[in-house]
């Protein structure tokens, strides 16, 4: 759709993540607007359009997509009268008033974040996007090979619903609960985030989370600072995380080496982490804190160092009930996604001992969520 008949039909609060389809099925619908206006606009033959507004009015089954439009069907649309004629032989069409801004959707910024973090969560093996048509929220689950489910991200519906819409997400199957799984053009959609970010990165700011997408995993990088020296940043597959490659492994005894209470606990610390990550003061050096050097950039409960729901003093809290020691393998393992080999070396630790020592701040991790009550059952 022309720059043109979005500033004609459409007020500037209606958010740049809509694909044009969606903008000419709106402009049709909302407004009346024929669809060989839309296509004169478009450049395009009239059948091109109607195919997309027909394809679209199908998609609707989805309630994600649904929701999402009839939301958007409520953005500032200027209803007084539209630069392009409309056919004399068809009644006029009934404008309808909006409201001057769309709420419930979010800005462009705030989905390019939040898809960065929940696909890729659905990026990694057997996750799915749960949500049920009576809550707010929307949850990023797995399943284990044990048959057990793990919950590892929360995200609010408006973002599930734009998601949906752009088709990063689909559901084969819709029901009370439904099931989403992300799609190939979520994963070029995932891939074309990350590689932003790590533009970023390289024009100057530095000292944001530098990620970037491979040809077939879901690369990233993470930036730490070690006491005394130079910031440095790790590579890793962000869809197999040490955690999930820990939990496939065996005891002798054929029972997994962690449970999945463990796992959970893990997933629990990183959500939180990741949540910290998105506001103010993202380069929060974690490791400072752990290892006791001066920790006036961090004071747990300040303005400053608050992320999305508190979730930057969660960590906080975690880490130090855990302490130096078990709280680094915790943060970097279950944070910054480093691998258990990679770990030991750079604690200076003797060669396979960094897994009975995760196993073992898992325990204690779980045990400190246990003590927090319902506080500790939560995600987000």
């Amino acid at each position: 759709m022309s720059q043109t008949l979005m500033s004609d039909l459409f007020a500037p609060s209606m958010p740049g993540w809509v694909p044009e389809t969606a903008l000419r099925y709106l402009a049709h619908t909302e407004t009346g607007l024929p669809i060989r206006a839309l296509a004169r606009a478009a450049g395009c033959h009239a059948s091109t359009v109607l195919r997309q507004i027909r394809k679209l009015e199908n998609r609707r089954d989805d309630q994600l997509v649904d929701e999402a439009l009839r939301c958007l069907g409520h953005a500032c649309i200027r209803s007084s009268h539209t630069k392009f004629p409309t056919d004399p032989t068809k009644e006029p069409a009934k404008m309808t008033a909006f409201p001057s801004r769309i709420s419930p959707t979010p800005d462009e910024d705030v989905l390019n974040q939040q898809a960065r973090r929940i696909l890729r969560r659905l990026s990694e093996p057997g996750a799915v996007l749960a949500v049920a048509s009576e809550m707010d929220k929307a949850v990023v689950v797995r399943d284990s090979d044990s048959g057990t489910t793990t919950r590892t991200a929360v995200v609010d519906r408006a973002v599930a619903q734009a998601m949906a819409l752009n088709e990063w997400i689909t559901c084969d199957a819709p029901g009370r609960i439904s099931r989403y799984r992300i799609t190939s053009e979520g994963r070029a959609t995932l891939a074309r985030l990350l590689a932003e970010a790590e533009n970023q990165a390289r024009q100057g700011f530095a000292e944001a989370q530098a990620p970037f997408a491979g040809q077939h995993r879901v690369w990233d990088t993470r930036q730490t600072t070690e006491q005394g020296e130079a910031p440095r940043r790790q590579r890793y597959n962000a869809a197999e995380s040490p955690l999930t490659l820990l939990a496939r492994r065996r005891d002798k005894d054929g029972t997994p080496f962690l449970s999945d209470d463990l796992v959970a606990a893990g997933e629990r610390l990183r959500e939180d982490f990741e949540l910290s990550q998105m506001g103010p003061n993202v380069a929060q050096n974690w490791d400072r804190f752990l290892t006791g050097g001066d920790r006036g950039g961090f004071q747990p409960g300040s303005d400053v160092g608050r992320g999305s729901s508190g979730a930057r003093d969660r960590v906080a809290g975690a880490l130090r009930d855990l302490g130096p020691g078990l709280g680094d393998v915790v943060l970097r393992c279950c944070c910054y996604l480093e691998g258990l080999e990679s770990a030991e070396k750079r604690m200076g630790w003797s060669a396979r001992s960094g897994k009975i020592v995760l196993r073992i701040a898992l325990q204690r991790l779980k045990r400190h969520y246990q003590e927090l009550g319902q506080a500790g059952a939560m995600i987000g």
